[in-house]
């Protein structure tokens, strides 16, 4: 009975224990239970409701809406309010900067005016951004939008700038004087007077070429100033309005609406462009029935526009004029501008008068008077007739080296555009530095020249050494960032350098880029916003056609 019941136990036993599986029964066990797990599906997520969506969305936006909200209202209130700055030192030296354009505004905003007494001389109390003024003269942009105060530059300086709003009438490199007027309207009892410089930093640009053709002057709008192109956009709605007034003959319509622009160049490119635009894109709206009679062209005496650029982007601009209707008479000379046509001498030596409203000239760039009465001073080395000789440091030939030229005012191997001054005035400002810490330490050596102590010795020793290389100035390199110009029609064409060789492209892209490479020039953040504005204006609403 005790064996039977044993049996029993034993048979249990081995029965409870579970069965052994070999590794490969074990891995097809586990591979098959895989495969059943993963072909069941998972469970939904929680669906959220659209309203919560919504309020997600919205927050978000809230959100980015007020952290940039805030970042653009502190730099605007911190561009608006400058802090206190250090008064001038009467142991700093004077440097007196003539002009506010585009080498003298780049020179400001790069120097250091914590090394000089600056002050500022030039008959406008504001930079001008010239590549945007044909978009002025058709009023695709506010005047005020490219203008940027002197004032807004110098007072966010370390020491203090005077900026005087007066046209140099003389320089006296011998006696180291400027004298200067005032041309406002309104005066005080104190008009003129005369200020002594250190240095002098010569960057009065250059005025309107007209090669003494007759009549430009007095029949031509130029394309140089602010005024230019405000009178332009007078002229031009003066035109329409005429060509309006009833009992015009059909011939004296076409007359007033035609439209010649003399300079074959990136400005006369681009007025040509513009004025296509406002007649496509609000005259047609605004004067549909002098519309049709809007006739532009465009005259140049080289071979071709814009020379500057690649023969593939010519070819681009030319044809884009084409589809345009806009006339582009290459080899074309102008000998006269009347008040009613300009005489032109066709490539076939033909001369012809042609009718015109409005004739603008933006042809070429010529010395200003003051600039020739100072090359004068030095007549055995000034001889050029482009502009102010300098060496490659920009200082003006044979002179002791207190005056320095930049921009169109200097005759240099460069092209006088704005590209190069903004890097002649960066420049600039780097050796003015440079010598303002060699004038001191040559201060310094004269005091410890007086003194017998070795350590004034030891330590006039190293002043030396410091002064050897400080006396050696890099000359200028420039570095050229490519050529942009707009051409009409939402087009620009851009020639940029591209590793070892150029990238040529146009189109409504470089459009796009031509128009996001100059809001990045515009030098504040104030003139930024008002050109992003008046575009976004102009592109709900349309120029205004209304004339003051």
């Amino acid at each position: 009975m005790a064996m039977h019941a044993s049996r029993l136990l034993g048979r249990s036993l081995v029965k409870s224990r579970p069965p052994v599986l070999s590794r490969v029964q074990l891995s097809r066990r586990l591979l098959s239970t895989g495969t059943e797990g993963a072909s069941a599906p998972p469970p939904p997520p929680p669906r959220t409701s659209a309203w919560k969506r919504f309020l997600q969305v919205t927050g978000s936006i809230t959100l980015v809406s007020l952290a940039s909200g805030t970042a653009f209202w502190y730099v605007a209130q911190k561009d608006r309010t400058p802090g206190p700055q250090l008064p001038h030192d009467p142991t700093k030296k004077t440097l007196v900067i003539l002009g506010s354009g585009w080498g003298a505004t780049s020179l400001l905003n790069s120097l250091d005016t914590a090394d000089y007494n600056v002050i500022v001389v030039s008959p406008k109390n504001y930079f001008l951004f010239t590549p945007l003024l044909p978009s002025v003269a058709v009023g695709t942009l506010s005047p005020r939008s490219i203008l940027q105060p002197t004032r807004y530059v110098t007072r966010h300086k370390k020491r203090q700038v005077s900026v005087i709003e007066a046209s140099a009438t003389d320089v006296d490199p011998v006696a180291k004087t400027v004298t200067f007027s005032d041309t406002s309207e309104v005066q005080g009892l104190v008009s003129s007077t005369t200020i002594p410089y250190d240095y002098l930093v010569y960057a009065v640009g250059a005025e309107v070429q007209t090669f003494n053709i007759p009549g430009v002057r007095e029949h031509s709008c130029f394309m140089k100033e602010l005024d230019d192109a405000e009178k332009m956009q007078r002229r031009f709605l003066d035109c329409l309005e005429s060509a309006a007034f009833p009992g015009q003959s059909t011939e004296e319509v076409k007359r007033l609406l035609h439209m010649v622009v003399v300079g074959g160049g990136p400005t006369g490119v681009e007025l040509s462009g513009e004025l296509h635009d406002f007649l496509e894109q609000d005259l047609r709206s605004w004067y549909p029935e002098l519309a049709e009679h809007v006739h532009i062209s465009l005259v140049e005496a080289l071979p071709s526009v814009l020379p500057m650029f690649s023969k593939q982007l010519i070819d681009y601009t030319e044809s884009t004029f084409k589809e345009a209707k806009i006339d582009v008479l290459t080899k074309t000379m102008v000998k006269e501008v009347k008040d009613k046509s300009v005489v032109l001498q066709l490539p076939d030596k033909s001369i012809v008068e042609v009718p015109c409203g409005l004739v603008v000239w933006a042809a070429g760039n010529t010395m200003r008077k003051i600039t020739r009465d100072l090359m004068s001073k030095f007549p055995n080395v000034q001889k050029n007739r482009r502009g102010i000789d300098v060496d490659e440091c920009f200082r003006m030939q044979g002179s002791d080296g207190s005056i320095f030229a930049i921009g169109d005012c200097s005759a240099t191997s460069y092209a006088p555009t704005a590209q190069v001054a903004q890097q002649e005035g960066a420049y600039l400002a780097r050796v003015l530095s440079q010598i303002a810490k060699k004038d001191e330490l040559e201060a310094r050596v004269k005091e410890l020249q007086l003194s017998t102590a070795p350590e004034a010795n030891q330590e006039r020793e190293h002043l030396q050494k410091r002064l050897t290389k400080l006396e050696k100035i890099r000359p200028f390199k420039y570095s050229h960032q490519g050529s942009l110009a707009y051409i009409g029609s939402d087009k620009a064409i851009a020639d940029l350098p591209f590793f070892n060789g150029n990238l040529a492209t146009g189109g409504v892209a470089t459009f796009l880029f031509w128009r996001s490479a100059y809001l990045s020039k515009l030098f504040s953040m104030r003139n930024r916003t008002l050109v992003a504005t008046d575009w976004l204006y102009v592109k709900l609403f349309g120029r205004d056609v209304s004339r003051e």
